[in-house]
């Protein structure tokens, strides 16, 4: 039996996932911790020992592997060598050739193995729609397929996904292939520019996101969340808020913030309503240059609750619709991902099939 691998690596979480040559998906691995202070080489290692162990229960090999897709933060070039990215931060993946060192370190166990490249975004868009329009086979994966939608996928043709998580990933479809771009970098929609009303604070316009401030990743991600928190929590009217009285990094408390919304925290509940109306004009600014079938909202963020999921997504399409044009007031279809936080590396598996 011959395999096919998925392999996203993101800032904080890696993920992996198996595939059989009938295009179905056999199983995705539980996340694990991304080795990103040790730097790309100690990444490498731990990528093929897991690919290793997660090929042993099926009786099988790297020699049974035929090729695979690595995902990471961009940009990169088309061949995966890394640029300097804000979510990568040792200087050791600074133009690090990641596609062809995995390759090589796959091929020192089996030559036959080739590694293909995407940019997690791109990977992440490629995997909804791979999923919306039944292109790949979930069946083997019951949790994941009794969740996904139903009627739209033969009229799904375009659609852009923004993965909200320790960044903000973007990515694009269109006519069934995933867009590029000429140098391999395109749909980094987490460095759009946004308004200074898109900031409740005037300390919160300054987090500084790669070369820039006031971008949409500066609003929008885990690492935003931190910093506007760690302000937040010097305010006199959060003086006495339980976040406080925790002797731990803030980035820790951050993570918190979703459970404690969950209970009705009103500091939670203020940072989430500020992000998802952000998150509203960011939709807003990618639908006026691509005109797309469907918005999609991915990455961590979709572990919300029901509850806490429809009061974001309703607080992104009032702030899309209330600064839209005319025109483009008639929203285009704007969901949370059918995949959850695994859309990145079922766009990878995708991808190393084709």
């Amino acid at each position: 039996m011959t395999f096919y691998v998925g392999i996203d690596i993101g800032g904080t979480t890696s993920t992996i996932a198996i595939g059989t040559r009938s295009r179905s998906l056999f199983r995705i691995l539980e996340q694990f911790p991304t080795p990103s202070v040790a730097g790309p080489e100690a990444t490498i290692r731990l990528l093929v020992e897991r690919v290793i162990d997660a090929l042993h229960p099926l009786s099988a090999t790297l020699d049974d592997v035929i090729t695979v897709c690595l995902a990471t933060p961009g940009p990169a070039t088309f061949d995966g060598v890394l640029m300097p990215s804000p979510n990568l931060k040792s200087e050791r993946w600074r133009h690090f050739p990641m596609r062809a060192e995995l390759e090589k370190s796959f091929q020192a166990h089996s030559h036959t193995i080739r590694v293909r490249y995407l940019g997690d975004g791109q990977a992440a868009a490629l995997g909804e729609f791979a999923v919306r329009t039944g292109k790949l086979d979930l069946s083997a994966d019951q949790k994941l397929s009794a969740g996904l939608p139903n009627g739209e996928t033969e009229r799904l043709r375009s659609l852009f996904f923004l993965a909200v998580g320790t960044g903000l990933g973007g990515g694009e479809v269109r006519e069934g292939s995933v867009v590029r771009g000429s140098n391999g970098r395109a749909g980094h929609a987490g460095h759009l520019l946004l308004p200074q009303h898109a900031f409740r604070y005037e300390h919160d316009r300054k987090f500084r996101v790669g070369n820039t401030v006031s971008s949409a990743e500066s609003a929008v991600s885990l690492s935003a969340l931190a910093y506007q928190l760690e302000y937040r929590l010097t305010l006199p009217e959060w003086a006495a808020h339980s976040l406080n009285r925790l002797a731990e990094p803030i980035q820790e408390k951050a993570k918190r913030l979703r459970q404690l919304a969950a209970e009705d925290d009103p500091l939670a509940l203020e940072l989430l309503d500020d992000q998802a109306r952000a998150l509203g004009l960011v939709l807003l600014m990618v639908n006026y240059l691509g005109d797309h079938d469907m918005l999609v909202i991915g990455g961590g963020i979709c572990d919300l609750t029901e509850t806490l999921r429809n009061r974001y997504l309703q607080l992104a399409k009032e702030a899309y619709h209330e600064h839209a044009l005319d025109g483009f007031r008639d929203l285009c279809k704007i969901e949370f991902s059918s995949c959850g936080d695994n859309a990145s590396v079922i766009g990878a598996l995708d991808f190393a099939f084709d």
